[in-house]
């Protein structure tokens, strides 16, 4: 009966591959003498290392394969609504798969230069199924975020007025979220994506997005809104001569949401260091004092609402500390 022998393990990965080459040079270099490597080890190494160095050959070959599948869109104009159906899964698994790839930056730049963002913008943000078409703004979101070189092409390609008329009016809510997503990652630390989002009247996209009825969007258009407002306060005085404090007081008055926090970041960013925002906050047609004191009333105590609560005293210390300490004076 043959003798049973240990089950030898390698590493499954780049780093267990190079620990496993460093620890056999280093005992290669120590003074007792060590056994030749063995065949099978050889074998199973280079194997491994050339795994590893064709893996990023393997993934611009799936990018491609994932386009080739998108261009084929409409070859065939016999499919039964059956074949349509099994198209256009594929199409969104297609997606999905480059979605992931392109978090990877160099992938992400591979898709560019392989002519995807052109196709995304083409075909497929205007697709009839929305499916398709919240999958193509992710996509664009995956690529454009943190990536200088794909925001200035999506930016040559039209994607910013493209992406913001999708925010605001598509019929799908998920089309809608995924859009504005892709529309922060595209302004994100850009001058020139943030000039284009304001020549797009994308302050007003960020507004209607908050009186929306769907509850990712207004999230997502207030934190955007704060965010914007907190790292360009010289767009203070557009913000306030478009209305601005005025309709989120107005949004304010709603049915209570976690997104009001940013909502009142917003509002708080429009009373600092801006004269105007502050006249608007102190008129007494808009009722805010009123407010203030009834919504710090009802979140007391609330321990999820801490956050929140402190922003409505540091409004009501802004706007009407004053006159507040003037009338206990009295």
């Amino acid at each position: 009966m043959a003798e049973d022998k240990p089950t030898r393990k390698y590493p499954q990965n780049l780093q267990g591959v190079l620990l496993l080459a460093v620890d056999a040079g280093s005992t290669a270099e120590g003074p007792d003498p060590v056994q030749p490597m063995s065949e099978e080890r050889k074998i199973w190494l280079r194997g491994a290392l050339s795994e590893v160095c064709k893996g990023q050959m393997d993934e611009v070959e799936q990018i491609k394969q994932c386009l080739d599948i998108l261009r084929q869109e409409g070859v065939s104009e016999m499919e039964t609504e059956v074949e349509d159906e099994r198209d256009e899964d594929v199409r969104e698994k297609a997606f999905e798969v480059m979605s992931e790839l392109c978090e990877n930056l160099d992938n992400a730049r591979d898709l560019m230069t392989l002519g995807g963002l052109d196709l995304c913008l083409s075909q497929y943000l205007c697709h009839a199924q929305s499916g398709l078409r919240w999958r193509a703004a992710q996509l664009i979101a995956s690529c454009a975020q943190n990536m200088p070189e794909v925001q200035v092409h999506l930016y040559g390609l039209g994607a910013l007025a493209k992406l913001l008329q999708l925010t605001d009016s598509d019929p799908h809510p998920t089309v809608r979220v995924k859009a504005l997503y892709a529309v922060s990652c595209l302004i994100r630390e850009q001058e020139t994506g943030l000039q284009e989002f304001l020549s797009h009247d994308g302050i007003s996209v960020l507004m209607r997005g908050m009186q929306s009825d769907i509850e990712k969007l207004r999230a997502k258009s207030a934190f955007l809104l704060l965010n914007l407002l907190t790292s360009h306060p010289e767009q203070k005085d557009t913000a306030v001569s478009m209305g601005m404090v005025q309709q989120l007081v107005s949004v304010l008055r709603t049915p209570h949401s976690p997104f009001h926090e940013h909502v009142l970041g917003a509002l708080c960013c429009l009373v600092e260091d801006c004269p105007q925002g502050l006249k608007d906050c102190r008129d007494p047609a808009l009722g805010l004092k009123e407010l203030i004191r009834q919504q710090s009333r009802e979140l007391q105590g609330k321990e999820e609402s801490e956050e929140e609560l402190d922003f409505w005293e540091r409004l009501r210390v802004i706007c009407f500390q004053q006159s507040d300490d003037n009338g206990m004076d009295r």
